[in-house]
């Protein structure tokens, strides 16, 4: 299974009855905000050159996450979603959800802000992801 695309409607729906919400953007982008109880593993790392990999990225998300639960995985417009849900698809993740309207939106999609979904920029611990890689 690649994961199944859905809208800010089905994701804020989704993150309301319990589904992990796993937040692939950056460490500054996170920390502006982000869905209540989110896990912050990035795809990318923001550096002063711009936006590079983040090596670890799948390691981190093995350790972090089951394979067998719902994941609705996150960027800022929906870019990022679908490339951590490729990834994550090919190590066994069963039951992934690219939410392609991203944090921002994008012209498909309103996002998880404009269409009301709720917001935080406190981390529940264990969640950030500097503690993921401690």
């Amino acid at each position: 299974m690649a994961g199944k695309k859905i809208d800010s409607a089905e994701a804020i729906r989704m993150h309301a009855a319990g589904a992990i919400y796993l937040d692939v953007r950056s460490v500054p982008e996170f920390e502006a905000g982000h869905a209540p109880g989110a896990y912050n593993i990035p795809l990318l790392h923001m550096g002063p050159a711009g936006m590079s990999p983040n090596p670890a990225f799948a390691d981190e998300v093995v350790a972090a996450i089951p394979r067998d639960v719902d994941v609705v995985v996150a960027c800022k417009a929906g870019g990022r979603s679908a490339e951590a849900v490729r990834q994550l698809s090919a190590l066994g993740f069963t039951q992934l959800f690219d939410f392609a309207g991203g944090w921002h939106g994008n012209p498909g999609d309103p996002g998880w802000v404009a269409r009301g979904g709720p917001q935080s920029t406190a981390s529940e611990p264990g969640r950030r992801h500097r503690d993921l890689t401690r």
